[in-house]
């Protein structure tokens, strides 16, 4: 009885979320037969593109985040690019983000930037006159009965709590009809990483396949400092639940996602390596 109540009142905040936040969203269908691969920017992915850059340029690839600023993201010439996080749209002096946006604006080759229906304005202003063609997603988190989020799902009005960019990066892929999906690079080792120095404040290493400047890893580190362990282990938490509710709608929708990330701690999709021809 209390899981039910539990569900149903997850189900009346759903709601209440999409009807408050939820816009009209149309991800575009793919249509053209091929599979994705997610490259999420765990440092597994340098080994992966070593092998199977062949691969990756062979079928659609979608990057996420900062891989814009690594040398890999222009010989992979990726198909999609997700931006979720909210910090990506922030008007700061962020150096970082500066090149982030100046390389997406030197993209000479067919991409779609898919970002949080909140943020579109805030990336075509950002992109300027780039040929990067920017597509909205509704970024609202719910959970509650099954058969209400699904219907939510298929309406494209939310998704699993999107607690990593890989959720709206899976969710995208489903929407945009690709019936088989790759995932690289998805590491999601940060437990190894976590640790609390003499003073109580969380300590955190994540790891990218890319060097990452010193002005954002001075950033994640502040923000840790702002959170308890118990805290941080429960967002890790939902991310991993949302892959799961991922798997099962996938599953509803005849969608297959293997993780092809070696010693990945994501427990929610088939492993498999990626095909043979891949690493020839």
């Amino acid at each position: 009885m209390a899981s039910m109540l539990s569900e149903f009142g997850s189900t009346l905040k759903a709601i209440g979320k999409m009807a408050l936040l939820s816009r009209v969203c149309a991800v575009p269908k793919a249509g053209n037969g091929k599979p994705l691969i997610i490259l999420a920017n765990g440092p597994s992915l340098n080994t992966t593109i070593k092998e199977s850059i062949g691969f990756i340029r062979s079928i659609d690839a979608l990057t996420v985040n900062f891989a814009p600023l690594s040398e890999e993201f222009r010989r992979m010439r990726p198909a999609y690019h997700v931006l979720a996080d909210p910090h990506f749209f922030s008007e700061t002096d962020d150096s970082g983000l500066g090149k982030l946006w100046a390389s997406l604006r030197k993209v000479d080759w067919p991409m779609k930037l898919l970002v949080p229906g909140a943020m579109r304005t805030k990336a075509c202003r950002l992109l300027g006159e780039s040929g990067v063609e920017v597509v909205p997603f509704n970024d609202v988190g719910i959970e509650g009965f099954d058969a209400v989020c699904r219907i939510a799902f298929d309406l494209r009005l939310a998704m699993p709590r999107p607690r990593n960019v890989l959720v709206p990066s899976l969710m995208a892929a489903i929407w945009m009809g690709y019936d088989t999906v790759y995932v690289a690079g998805a590491d999601h080792s940060w437990m190894r990483t976590l640790a609390v120095d003499d003073n109580n404040e969380v300590v955190a290493i994540q790891e990218h396949f890319y060097k990452e400047s010193g002005q954002e890893q001075q950033r994640v580190s502040h923000e840790y400092k702002g959170y308890r362990l118990h805290q941080i282990v429960e967002s890790m938490a939902i991310a991993f639940r949302s892959y799961h509710r991922i798997e099962n709608y996938a599953r509803v929708k005849g969608v297959a996602i293997y993780n092809v990330t070696p010693g990945s701690y994501i427990d929610a999709f088939e492993r498999r390596r990626l095909p043979e021809y891949a690493t020839k």
